[in-house]
């Protein structure tokens, strides 16, 4: 409990939370709760007391929220439940341990804000998307994400999946010369379907021809697959007539509508 209203962050008042008893037997209204952090490390649901001369904190509920706490003859710590990253120390001062941590009264300024741990700092972003450091840390000072620690966060190393997505592939160089010399020595065809949804004349198959050399396109509309074959014997000898030249070669995919034996 607290009773600094500028160190609190994330405040929402109470209509009655209660009180607390002071040593004069005079007692503090609870006007509300909200998060104390000073970057590393930060304390949920700390509770406003109107008239609170002293910021109080219980051991046992920082244990009970997975924290570590230990003391020895010089100083006291606040450390993660498996040791790993020291949030606070605090020097002893004769009999006492007073907390020794610094609180960011309003907006924080990134120059004054704690290094985060590398393992923090990927952490977090992974957990944006891959967001650029940089914004990241203008997320920070300028309170734009809930939650997010008061840390300053750096990279040290290059992030492979960053990497790899900004990866460029180098364009493929275009043919400027063709071995195609006049119109309809390759046709290019496809067919695609069944559709889902039928024409008006249950039609379900369309078969489209692209001729390589002018890029004119044909498209025919059928209602079964096995009319590929006499309306693509309609379409050349239609085409061969009108243009007078005879058609090449024919390159598909291979489909059964294309490879058998009527079409060979």
């Amino acid at each position: 409990m607290t009773g600094r209203l500028e160190f609190l962050r994330d405040y929402r008042e109470v209509s009655f939370g209660g009180y607390v008893t002071f040593g004069n037997d005079t007692n503090g209204i609870i006007k509300g709760y909200g998060a104390l952090t000073n970057g590393n490390f930060t304390i949920q649901k700390v509770a406003y007391v109107l008239g609170l001369k002293h910021n109080l904190i219980s051991v046992s509920q920082l244990v009970s929220t997975g924290l570590r706490v230990e003391f020895d003859n010089q100083f006291s710590y606040i450390m993660t439940g498996n040791r790993d990253i020291c949030l606070v120390r605090s020097s002893r001062k004769i009999n006492m341990f007073p907390l020794d941590i610094t609180m960011f009264p309003g907006k924080p300024r990134l120059c004054l804000l704690s290094k985060a741990h590398s393992e923090i700092s990927w952490l977090w972003h992974r957990k944006l998307a891959h967001l650029n450091f940089r914004y990241m840390n203008q997320l920070v000072t300028r309170e734009m994400v809930r939650g997010m620690p008061l840390l300053r966060f750096h990279n040290e190393n290059l992030c492979a999946a960053c990497a790899l997505g900004k990866q460029k592939k180098k364009p493929h160089k275009s043919i400027t010369d063709s071995n195609i010399t006049r119109p309809l020595e390759l046709l290019h065809m496809d067919l695609c379907g069944p559709l889902t949804v039928a024409s008006l004349n249950h039609k379900k198959y369309i078969l489209v021809i692209v001729d390589d050399y002018s890029r004119f396109t044909w498209v025919f509309f059928l209602r079964l697959k096995s009319d590929t074959f006499p309306e693509l014997k309609n379409f050349i000898t239609s085409i061969e007539l009108k243009i007078q030249l005879p058609v090449r070669r024919i390159r598909s995919d291979n489909g059964t509508e294309f490879n058998n034996k009527k079409i060979e």
